[in-house]
């Protein structure tokens, strides 16, 4: 009785470990599909991996919604609209009147009110983007609603948003490629749902910026702006992309940040590069210049 107890008890706790070792198998990384393994598709060894998909994705989505061309519209984060622009100087002149030593408030104010005055672009960018969204389809098109000359922006707010906003406005798609950073940038609530992305990688998130891209319009903004502004300049310059309008949007605003003659002058560039970019100062202006170089648009 005693050895056939015993004998049942080591069966049992036999059986038990084997179960739970079975377990353990089951719920291992080890013998998760690979595709579904997120801990190995984090990894720095997957880094590939991921590039790759973030290259895959966005193209198979914009591929199947019909896309044929985009335009690229580029500008600061910070410029609101004008009503909010002047809530915000309100603030500060608030401040201001409480500590009116204070240089940090001085200064806070200063800017507030600067960001006032380029409040205009914001609007600006808006009535563009419903001028290219409304008109930008070749009247033979078979392609879907919205398919050619599709407004593209980083997928935040300011500038970026005026431009989804004006799409959104005028009845059509915008696409929305926006990137993970440090401090969460949450898209624009303007953009076509199902052409919102989202990239980890900055280069890649360029690669579809100009992939399908036939023009780049420019508005007054920070780092970021004037990154994307030489990225599409070099690649013009070089001959990797196709001829595009490069349009800079406020000619005071961009002769005052980069003074391009004096990079010719001093034969950094050749006179001929100069001819990359054009200015306009209205929307219907850089429509037309972006239209214009489209013949088949009416």
């Amino acid at each position: 009785m005693t050895s056939g107890s015993g004998s049942s008890q080591f069966s049992s706790d036999h059986q038990e470990l084997i179960n739970r070792n079975l377990d353990q198998i089951i719920h291992s990384s080890t013998y998760c599909l690979a595709h579904e393994d997120l801990e190995l598709l984090n990894s720095s060894s997957m880094r590939g991996v991921r590039m790759l998909l973030e290259i895959s994705k966005p193209e198979l989505q914009l591929e199947e919604a019909g896309i044929t061309s985009t335009i690229i519209v580029f500008g600061g984060a910070r410029l609101k609209e004008q009503q909010f622009a002047e809530a915000d100087l309100e603030t500060a002149l608030n401040q201001l009147k409480a500590n009116p030593e204070s240089a940090t408030l001085q200064r806070t104010v200063a800017r507030c009110q600067r960001l006032v005055e380029l409040s205009s672009f914001y609007d600006a960018a808006r009535e563009f983007a419903f001028l290219a969204s409304r008109y930008g389809q070749p009247e033979d098109s078979s392609a879907p609603c919205c398919s050619s000359h599709v407004i593209v922006t980083g997928g935040g707010p300011g500038i970026m948003e005026a431009a989804n906003r004006g799409a959104f406005e005028a009845g059509c798609r915008s696409v929305g490629l926006n990137i993970q950073l440090p401090h969460e940038q949450y898209p624009n609530p303007y953009i076509t749902p199902n052409l919102c992305f989202k990239f980890n990688y900055f280069a890649l998130r360029k690669f579809h910026f100009v992939m399908r891209s036939v023009g780049a319009v420019l508005f007054p903004g920070g780092y970021g702006t004037l990154d994307e502004l030489f990225e599409v300049l070099t690649l013009r310059q070089v001959g990797t992309k196709h001829a595009m309008p490069i349009i800079l949007y406020g000619k005071d605003y961009w002769s005052r940040l980069i003074d391009f003659e004096f990079m010719a002058d001093s034969g950094l560039i050749d006179d001929e590069d100069l001819h990359l970019i054009q200015f306009a100062e209205t929307p219907s202006e850089a429509w037309a210049l972006i239209r214009d170089a489209a013949p088949e648009l009416p």
